[in-house]
C-alpha cells in the first residue's frame, strides 16, 4: 500500500494559522454558557450558508463546532437513552420547534409519523436531524 506523505507544519506555522480563526470566531473549546452559546449561534449561521452541503469549505469548523457543542451538551444537558421518535420529541420541545419547522430534513407527513413511531428514521433523515440539532445520528436510528 502505497502512503502518501505531506509536510507536518511546524508549530509555530500551526499557531499563525490558529490564532486569527479562533479570534474570528471567539470560541474553539465550549466550556462555559457563554462559550455554548457563541458556538449554537455560529453553528446556525454555517447551517444557514452550508445547508446540506456537506462538501462545502466550512463544513469542517462546523463539525468541529458541533463536536465542541456535542460534549458540552453531553456533560450539562444529558438526554436520556429513549426510543428515536422520544427523542425526536424532546428536541423539538428543547428547541421550540414545530413539524413545518423541520421542512429542510423531511416532509411534514414523515416527520409525523416519525413523531409518532409509526415510521422509522432513515439513515438520510438521521444525518439531517443530526446537523440540525448537533447532536448524532445515531440517536435516530
Amino acid at each position: 500500500m502505497e502512503h502518501i506523505s505531506m509536510a507536518i507544519p511546524e508549530p509555530h506555522a500551526i499557531f499563525l494559522a490558529w490564532m486569527p480563526f479562533k479570534q474570528l470566531i471567539g470560541v474553539t473549546l465550549v466550556r462555559t454558557e457563554a462559550d455554548y452559546e457563541r458556538a449554537s449561534a455560529i453553528i446556525e449561521s454555517l447551517l444557514d450558508e452550508i445547508g446540506n452541503d456537506e462538501d462545502h469549505p466550512l463544513a469542517d469548523v462546523l463539525d468541529y463546532l458541533a463536536d465542541q457543542v456535542k460534549d458540552y451538551e453531553d456533560e450539562h444537558f444529558p438526554i436520556p437513552k429513549s426510543k428515536p421518535h422520544e427523542i425526536l420529541h424532546f428536541l423539538m420541545d428543547q428547541h421550540d420547534l414545530k413539524q413545518e419547522d423541520l421542512a429542510d430534513c423531511a416532509s411534514q407527513g414523515h416527520i409525523s409519523e416519525f413523531l409518532s413511531g409509526k415510521r422509522a428514521i432513515s439513515k438520510e433523515v438521521a444525518k439531517k436531524l443530526a446537523r440540525r440539532f448537533h447532536v448524532h445520528a445515531d440517536l435516530f436510528i
